[in-house]
């Protein structure tokens, strides 16, 4: 049996006596140093990031930024930059840069970070072709602050079509964020969707509660921004979103041509070494496979290019008739179309039904000479405008497109309310406004209707 050596009284002393086992000697001017720190942490480096949160739900004694501190590097000033470098492979939608020698590719996302730019954002956006088409500036407002941004959109099928007339958009996929009960497997799937392709920025136009703040949460963007509910129903809202835009109604839809201000004047912000952004106008491009479709139809209904006017906005009952959810009385009867249409000289008037089986109306009601065209998408429609001499129509989004290709109109509301609240600057956009006085387009004046008709003329006798 074998025993373990015990320790003598020397190597004990030894070990006690080691450096490792040693404890320091404590005086009065060592213990005074011990207090005092050896190095001291500037006042401006004790501030590092007191900068202003975005949500207040979060931190309710946040007072903004702090005057003291001290900013300024390589990351943290400047715009973001488009990379000039085209893809090795562009057959291949992924390109697959090659990264210059002595680039840091794990330290490109950080710069990014702490500048807030933006290289992929999601647009969720609610409402139909009108509501969608009012979003274009956000989205060039988005490019023009952030270049070579990727702008995805999610928005309902009627208002994916507008689409296809903007140049600035990557995807568009079609998913309802108004149902109230979506189908879990859609649901589930469009997460996944949303969260594989790494956005750094989510904007949403659908009032937001508890639900959908939560599905904007889990696509795991840096920053998700969003309206919410003017009342209790944004109660936990705000604790899942980044940055919250209050409206004045539960119906966006009723600001009008500015219905997304507070968005707009949030994303215009400035930043570091960035001036406040300019809001863009309205503007759509078209494409020249489009312009031939739409040309090709049109001529097969009697009427040649640069000489008939567009008439929008006849009453019906298809999801095609392109009306704003914020004025649901803007379509009239085709028999006041018809003595509309007969004031309209030096141009044939093209009347634009959103549904086939409006098209025997029509011709009972003006004549079987009637020029008529079938439109339903806005693509189409901004393409007919593009080749007219002028709009007349209601409140639909005829008058939108007419004022993004600078088209003359005669736009027929049925307050002046609305009409201030849907084209403001009527004048500069070459747009006649007539409103009915009794607050129902039905009563609209028709003499005043086609006095305003003969104002386009003057552009008629240019063409």
């Amino acid at each position: 049996m074998t025993t373990l050596p015990s320790l003598s009284s020397s190597s004990a002393l030894s070990l006690s006596s080691s450096p490792l086992f040693s404890r320091p000697h404590l005086s009065a001017t060592s213990s005074s140093s011990i207090r005092t720190p050896l190095f001291r942490t500037p006042k401006t480096e004790l501030c590092t990031t007191n900068a202003k949160k975005k949500n207040p739900w979060l931190d309710p004694f946040d007072y903004g930024d702090d005057p003291e501190m001290e900013g300024g590097s390589l990351f943290s000033e400047g715009k973001q930059e488009e990379d000039p470098r085209p893809p090795d492979n562009p057959g291949n939608p992924y390109g697959f840069l090659k990264f210059p020698k002595g680039y840091n590719v794990e330290i490109a996302s950080l710069g990014l970070m702490l500048r807030g730019d933006v290289r992929r954002c999601c647009c969720v956006i609610s409402g139909g072709v009108y509501e969608n088409l009012l979003f274009f500036p956000a989205i060039q407002l988005l490019k023009d602050r952030y270049p070579g941004v990727e702008i995805d959109v999610l928005a309902n099928a009627r208002g994916k079509q507008c689409y296809e007339i903007n140049k600035n958009v990557r995807f568009a996929d079609v998913y309802d964020t108004d149902d109230p009960f979506p189908i879990p497997a859609e649901y589930t799937d469009m997460i996944g969707l949303l969260k594989g392709r790494y956005y750094d920025l989510v904007l949403s136009t659908t009032l937001a509660g508890l639900g959908h703040a939560a599905f904007l949460s889990m696509t795991s963007a840096r920053s998700t921004a969003s309206y919410v509910y003017p009342n209790v129903n944004a109660a936990g809202a705000g604790l899942l979103l980044t940055e919250t835009f209050t409206p004045e109604t539960l119906n966006l839809s009723e600001g009008g041509y500015h219905m997304y201000h507070e968005m707009l004047d949030w994303l215009a912000r400035p930043a570091r070494n960035v001036p406040r952004q300019t809001i863009p106008p309205l503007r759509v491009s078209l494409s020249r496979k489009l312009k031939e479709f739409v040309e090709a139809k049109y001529k097969k209904s009697g009427v040649e290019k640069g000489k008939f006017v567009v008439i929008h906005g006849i009453e019906s009952d298809s999801a095609a008739s392109m009306q704003s959810k914020g004025d649901a009385d803007s379509l009239l009867s085709i028999h006041m179309w018809a003595e509309i249409a007969k004031s309209i000289r030096g141009a044939n008037p093209l009347f634009v039904i959103p549904h086939e089986k409006e098209r025997e109306e029509v011709e009972e009601a003006v004549g079987a000479d009637a020029n008529i065209v079938f439109i339903t998408t806005p693509g189409q429609l901004a393409a007919l405008i593009n080749d007219s001499v002028g709009v007349v129509a209601t409140n639909t989004a005829a008058i939108q497109l007419a004022h993004a290709r600078d088209k003359p109109s005669v736009a027929l509301f049925s307050s002046e309310e609305k009409g201030r609240l849907f084209v403001p600057d009527a004048k500069e956009k070459k747009c006649v406004l007539v409103s009915s006085k009794t607050g129902k387009l039905s009563d609209i004046d028709l003499g005043a209707v086609k006095d305003a008709a003969q104002a386009l003329e003057g552009s008629m006798a240019l063409v």
